[in-house]
């Protein structure tokens, strides 16, 4: 009952206004939000046009702040997970160590279902089969195109590719990003010169990884990723 008996009138109001009439010389920014009716019909004063065109550009600065909001957001996201990612992979002696760690980080830190590197090189290790790809063979000739683009592919990998990276959970992959690597120009004796690879990060959602994302983030993940691994993959025991 109290806030009825305090609430304003519209008389009130227009009291009020008729007693202050500089009210708005000190409240301009109310102005963008009041819709005055002018008498000259059907023809737009030209007020009324500048205050239509002020709202709507202070509207669209308004989406435009947002956004830029989002986008600080979440690269502070995308920073934080890629330092997550570097301090795991330091962390590591081996390349057994090293692969365990970088599925562990992208399964938990980028929130994805499935994780897929493939090193394509004459030199693979008895340890870990099915992290090589012999060079010219037809699983690696799924990935040319990729790797000679050494552009990043989004959106839902064919069947052949998602088989070789994904293996029997290929048929649940919806979408995903396929990442070209490079390990290094010029390696030692032991390894392929300049080895060359795939990192595949996938999910069970097909709009989870799609054309229009940007790739600068992956990218360096990938170049953190490859640093890492080619003394791993220049070991002894990996040579």
């Amino acid at each position: 009952m109290s806030g009825r008996r305090n609430a304003l009138t519209s008389e009130q109001v227009a009291d009020y206004l008729r007693a202050n009439p500089a009210f708005f010389n000190d409240h301009l920014d109310l102005l963008e939000d009041l819709l005055i009716p002018h008498p000259s019909g059907n023809a737009i004063s030209l007020i009324s046009k500048q205050l239509e065109i002020l709202r709507n550009r202070n509207q669209e600065m308004e989406a435009q702040l947002a956004s830029l909001i989002e986008i600080a957001k979440n690269n502070d996201t995308s920073f934080s997970r890629m330092h997550k990612l570097t301090l795991a992979l330091l962390e590591t002696s081996t390349l057994e160590e090293a692969v365990a760690s970088l599925e562990e980080v992208l399964s938990g830190y980028f929130v994805t279902d499935f994780v897929a590197l493939r090193i394509i090189t004459d030199t693979p290790n008895a340890a870990l089969p099915q992290l090589f790809l012999a060079p010219g063979s037809a699983e690696s000739e799924h990935f040319l195109p990729i790797l000679s683009a050494g552009q990043l592919k989004f959106g839902r990998p064919t069947l052949a590719q998602a088989k070789v990276l994904f293996g029997p959970a290929a048929l649940e992959v919806q979408s995903a990003a396929i990442i070209p690597m490079k390990f290094g120009d010029d390696c030692p004796g032991g390894i392929d010169a300049d080895p060359s690879g795939i990192l595949a990060i996938g999910s069970r959602s097909n709009d989870r990884f799609h054309y229009s994302m940007g790739s600068f983030f992956l990218t360096h993940m990938s170049e953190i990723i490859g640093a890492r691994l080619l003394p791993l993959l220049l070991q002894k025991n990996y040579a």
